[in-house]
């Protein structure tokens, strides 16, 4: 820092006061300073900064299985938002989210020096794991549904089931079918709970419920069965990728969409607008999730006094041409 401050022809404090993004520095004297830190390559020393200000700049978050879109998508909107709030992060990463594995992956963040830690639990298991967690830094919980009882952030997947299924319902079918997520899954259950309280609220009649494992293969193996179903005309998935996999049972079985069966998803993934049909689903803003969650820890931190309310995000319906009016009879 100090050959810094002699190339710019500045002060070692104010060379600190650029780097900490201080706003009492003229605009032609932060310029100089930023200009020496390029030609010289000047990385600060983030263990000596620790050292100072005794705050290490790196938050932990406990991740499962990130080869889902759901959980993949929620680790990676955290980690913008703390890199835009000039944070890093080290993400521990489970097979397992029981108690034990829980409680190891937050103690071994804490070694690593982290200022707080969010736990992304969307499986029940985690819930209980979340309850016997003990931890000396400040913890949030990330999509945990509704019975955490730690500071807690998620979408309000409850909601986005219930439009959808309302969706469905005003295009004049008597019913919906649900694909559900696996058991055990929180957003598995809140989604089914909201489809099955639009129906009820409906007056439509409520029907068994299919189960996946949120893979287009379990997908693909539902829509064998319900393409020979004469009685179902509309359905409604719990994610996007059992969608895909009902769609193409669906075509093989020559039962068309949307003129026949109806299909609505869940996470408005990428590739969902390119489905042969477009594929009408429900939009998860993982951007807002992982700044709200980081928005929330952070207050934490800080010791901000404040009601622990559970933090919901609406999720949007996006309507494309896999949905259309019930055929008449």
């Amino acid at each position: 820092m100090a050959d810094v401050a002699r190339l710019a022809g500045v002060s070692h404090q104010t060379v600190s006061r650029v780097l900490n993004g201080a706003p009492h520095v003229r605009p032609g004297t932060r310029a100089r300073v930023l200009a020496a830190i390029r030609e010289l390559d000047y990385r600060p020393n983030s263990a000596a900064r620790a050292l100072v200000t005794r705050r290490s700049q790196t938050l932990g978050v406990v991740s499962f299985d990130s080869t889902l879109y759901g959980p993949a998508s929620t680790l990676d909107g955290i980690e913008r938002a703390a890199r835009t709030a000039g944070y890093f992060v080290s993400v521990a990463g489970l097979r397992s989210l029981d108690s034990r594995s829980v409680q190891e992956a937050v103690d071994r963040l804490r070694d690593q020096g982290v200022e707080g830690v969010a736990v992304i639990a969307p499986q029940i298991s985690a819930v209980g794991a979340l309850a016997k967690l003990s931890s000396a830094v400040p913890v949030v919980a990330v999509g945990a549904g509704s019975r955490s009882r730690l500071p807690m952030v998620s979408f309000d997947n409850r909601a986005g089931a219930e439009v959808a299924t309302r969706h469905l319902l005003d295009l004049g079918h008597r019913t919906v079918h649900h694909l559900a997520g696996p058991v055990g899954w929180t957003e598995g259950r809140d989604r089914q709970d909201g489809w099955r309280q639009a129906l009820e609220a409906g007056g439509a009649r409520v029907p068994r419920i299919g189960g996946g494992d949120w893979s287009a293969r379990s997908g693909y193996e539902a829509g064998r069965r319900i393409a020979h179903d004469p009685e179902v005309t509309a359905v409604f998935c719990a994610n996007d990728h059992m969608a895909l996999g009902l769609l193409r049972a669906l075509r093989e079985a020559g039962r068309a969409v949307p003129g026949e069966i109806s299909v609505v998803g869940f996470d408005d993934i990428p590739e969902a607008a390119y489905f042969t049909p477009p594929l009408t689903t429900v939009r998860q803003d993982f951007g807002e999730l992982g700044r709200r969650a980081l928005e929330l820890l952070l207050e934490e931190i800080e010791g901000v006094d404040r009601p622990r309310h559970p933090v919901r995000i609406s999720p949007e319906t996006v309507l494309r041409r896999s949905t259309g009016p019930a055929r008449r009879t």
